[in-house]
């Protein structure tokens, strides 16, 4: 296969920057040579109450490498004392917007008083260095300052989506061994109220660590409350003395544990350490987004996942910048919901996810043309390769052709992103779809399946060759398993689990999840790939593509496609798509069938729900949805794929009475 065969044709954007990859690579250099000495340099722009030996340590077992060992320093401190004691003192640190509408504005003096006394009334509630916090609140501004209290007091915080069932959450509980859990009596999602204290009334039930519950009021819902171990939060604050000392942590003691899941198994808690986490979020801040005094940036993530904690909470408060944070959906009550918040706030910096460019493509760009979006400067996407069609709409349309892109590859165990352009380093050609080149410190490459370096346009693994300071430490409670997933692939290597491909210029091509491939009469073939040939017809707005058993091929490609607005669903259209498909893949990838519908089953994060659409077609149970966006979505996809395989049946059962 060739690299013409994997990558869509592309135009360089901003190649009079092409010199500037040099600086990039010089930088990169620099850093692996000398990995102490650069970030010690970095870690020098932060504060530490004690510097002791050196910044990077070698070590034989994995992580194979530690940060800032016997320093010492503090997440909060470093959020917020740093800049109180300055001149932002009454520069503000969040815009918040609820979905109803309610507007706060919180400076950063004013989210440090805030924090001081939450973390005097969890000192005083008993929470104290290394006990572990659930924290399960909705998007307001109570969630971080709930996290920055956390860390003042040298607790570990671990924050569940505000979406996951009671069995969800205690599972988590029960792996922590949370003593304390930070919750609200409700949240709102598109106008309806989501109770989160009865699920945590019942997360509770089953999982006994729980000695106390801090609860936000939010909703006005009325609750439970249980006397001696549920508190209202605002009664805490009347009360809790004005300021908590941080308290000094070394730079591998455990910040915080998140649970990523999968399709399978329990969710495993990745462990981010202190000092190391904090130096890479500071400088990939910087880095990538370019951050200048003036910007209002906005991560419209949930805080929930390792995005919203690295980039909506640590990175940006660490760095002093101004951010934006929305409670709502991005379509509620109407499609031009987040076009209308950047032209309010003058956003100048978005982050978000192609899943969410594509529905806004989907709606069509009139929406976002009703509003002056002159402020951005800067587009960032996160969650998921972007595929080229989805580029151009976001830089044509929101950027107005003018603002550059960074296109960015991390996941929740790197702590910070890994692979992306870096305008705050040096502007450099940008190529619709590639993440282009790795972050300092960052020894990237692609592995074929027997572990060599991948060749020019050769698909393989993306693997990570040394230590970086932003890596997570280990899964809590399961440091075999952390072996066993991420370092025995390769051995002495990180793996991460996606695939990738470079290019001639040595640009970085992320294809998706090695997990997600279907395997076609012997052929393997990224599901990404796919849903990119899709995306790039001039119908399609969005794209998922699975795989379904098949007794010859072993498995043959199923799509469910959401058209553009003045497309219609016809047999015409849906053969049209299988010859796209045809022509710029090749014969064995083309879909079986393929299934029009008006919206994908997606997380609230929106992420689309694959095994959700896999159990829908293999007639199998659909496990959790608690996080599923709008569970209308799955009626529907069961109606439309009911409805054709009746057609099927029919039309077979015609042919054998012939």
């Amino acid at each position: 296969m060739s690299l013409r065969d994997i990558l869509p044709t592309t135009t360089l954007i901003f190649p009079e920057n092409r010199p500037n990859i040099k600086i990039l690579s010089d930088v990169q250099m620099q850093s692996l040579k000398e990995p102490d000495s650069f970030w010690r340099k970095v870690a020098d722009e932060l504060y530490w109450y004690e510097k002791n030996g050196s910044a990077f340590q070698v070590t034989p077992e994995p992580p194979y490498g530690r940060w800032f060992a016997n320093w010492k320093t503090n997440l909060s401190y470093n959020a917020l004392d740093r800049h109180v004691s300055g001149s932002s003192k009454s520069k503000v640190a969040y815009y918040w917007e609820g979905e109803g509408g309610e507007k706060r504005k919180i400076t950063y003096n004013e989210l440090y008083e805030e924090v001081n006394k939450f973390a005097s009334a969890l000192k005083k509630l008993g929470v104290k260095k290394g006990d572990r916090v659930t924290i399960y609140l909705p998007m307001i501004p109570e969630l971080p300052i709930s996290m920055l209290a956390t860390v003042r007091l040298g607790a570990i915080h671990s924050v569940i989506f505000a979406g996951f069932t009671a069995q969800s959450v205690a599972s988590r509980i029960n792996d922590s061994k949370s003593t304390a859990l930070i919750t609200a009596d409700g949240s709102f999602r598109k106008g309806k109220t989501i109770e989160l204290k009865s699920i945590v009334d019942e997360a509770i039930k089953q999982a006994p660590s729980i000695e106390k519950v801090i609860v936000v009021r939010r909703t006005g819902s009325p609750v439970v409350m249980n006397k001696g171990r549920d508190f209202w939060y605002r009664d805490l604050i009347a009360s809790a003395d004005k300021f908590a000392e941080p308290e000094p942590l070394t730079g591998v003691d455990p910040s915080f544990i998140l649970y990523t899941s999968g399709t399978t198994g329990k969710p495993k808690g990745t462990t981010h350490s202190t000092g190391g986490y904090m130096t890479y979020a500071y400088y990939t801040q910087k880095a990538v987004f370019d951050v200048k005094e003036g910007d209002i940036y906005w991560c419209n993530a949930d805080i929930g996942w390792i995005t919203g904690h690295t980039y909506i909470v640590y990175g940006p408060l660490f760095t002093g910048v101004t951010s934006l944070m929305y409670e709502g959906a991005p379509d509620f009550p109407r499609p031009d919901r987040w076009w209308d918040l950047i032209e309010k706030y003058k956003v100048t910096i978005i982050y978000t996810s192609p899943t969410a460019i594509r529905m806004h493509m989907k709606f069509g760009e009139q929406w976002a043309q009703k509003h002056d979006l002159t402020s951005l400067r800067l587009l960032g996407t996160v969650g998921e390769p972007i595929n080229p069609e989805a580029w151009r709409w976001y830089f044509k349309f929101i950027g107005r052709e003018k603002t550059q892109i960074v296109d960015t590859w991390w996941q929740t165990e790197t702590g910070g992103i890994m692979i992306s352009p870096q305008p705050g380093i040096a502007p450099i050609p940008l190529k619709q779809g590639s993440a282009t080149f790795p972050i300092a410190g960052v020894d990237a490459d692609v592995y074929t399946e027997n572990g060599a370096p991948a060749r020019v346009g050769e698909k393989g693994f993306i693997v990570i060759r040394r230590p970086w300071p932003g890596q997570f430490m280990t899964l809590w409670n399961d440091a075999e398993k952390f072996k066993q997933v991420y370092f025995t692939r390769f051995p002495g290597v990180y793996y991460a689990g996606d695939y990738a491909v470079r290019d001639e210029d040595g640009y970085f091509w992320l294809l998706g999840r090695a997990d997600e491939v279907l395997k076609v009469a012997g052929h393997r073939l990224g599901t990404i790939e796919l849903e990119d040939s899709l995306i790039s017809n001039p119908a399609v707005a969005e794209s998922a593509v699975i795989g379904k058993s098949d007794p010859v091929k072993m498995e043959v490609p199923v799509a469910f496609v959401v058209l553009k607005s003045g497309y219609e669903p016809t047999p015409e259209l849906k053969k049209e798509l299988q010859m796209h498909v045809r022509t710029t893949i090749g014969p064995i990838a083309v879909p079986e069938t393929i299934y029009f519908v008006n919206k994908l089953p997606k997380t609230r994060s929106a992420k689309i729900m694959r095994r959700v659409i896999r159990a829908v077609v293999d007639g199998k149970p659909l496990g959790d949805v608690t996080t599923i966006e709008d569970e209308t979505s799955v009626q529907e996809m069961k109606n439309a794929y009911g409805e054709l395989q009746a057609e099927i049946d029919a039309s077979k059962a015609t042919s054998e009475k012939r």
